[in-house]
């Protein structure tokens, strides 16, 4: 059964931080990287019981993936968080035993617009970082990727 690790990279995030790590019960351990946060971003990350990792300049955010403890890696912004029906199809995909050769898998994304919720094209946010290296935040677009029932969640920063 594959274990997964979420990964959010955070730089005074702590408006939404705590909804984002609170959202990842799915995950079987959070890393939090640290690119020049006050303290109160990361007490936020602590009392969630994520490890933190300090962020170094010239390095590619993609690259903290080698730091996670799992080989499947969920992607989110501290803007960010799972619903419930992505939760429940984490859980349910935890039970299966992946293709060894998927790059990772696809999830549909709705972002807060005024009072309504814009649905956004799917984003390659379950990725085999045995499989896929990315430079960013998250990995790269993959329309061809199996997708995951369900949304991750997005309310812009004010």
């Amino acid at each position: 059964m594959p274990r997964i690790s979420g990964l959010v990279h955070i730089c005074n995030h702590d408006l939404h931080l705590g909804r984002a790590l609170e959202s990842l019960r799915p995950c079987d351990e959070l890393l939090v990287v640290d690119h020049g946060c006050k303290e109160e971003s990361l007490r936020i990350a602590r009392e969630h019981g994520a490890r933190i990792v300090k962020g170094v300049q010239g390095v590619d955010r993609g690259a903290y993936a080698q730091d996670a403890r799992n080989d499947w890696i969920l992607c989110l912004q501290p803007s960010e968080s799972i619903a419930e029906d992505l939760e429940a199809s984490l859980l349910e995909w935890k039970e299966t035993e992946p293709a060894p050769e998927l790059l990772g898998y696809n999830i549909r994304i709705r972002e807060q617009n005024g009072m309504r919720w814009k649905v956004l094209p799917a984003e390659l946010r379950l990725a085999n970082r045995c499989k896929i290296n990315w430079t960013g935040d998250c990995p790269p677009k993959t329309p061809d990727a199996p997708s995951l029932p369900g949304h991750i969640l997005r309310i812009p920063d004010e």
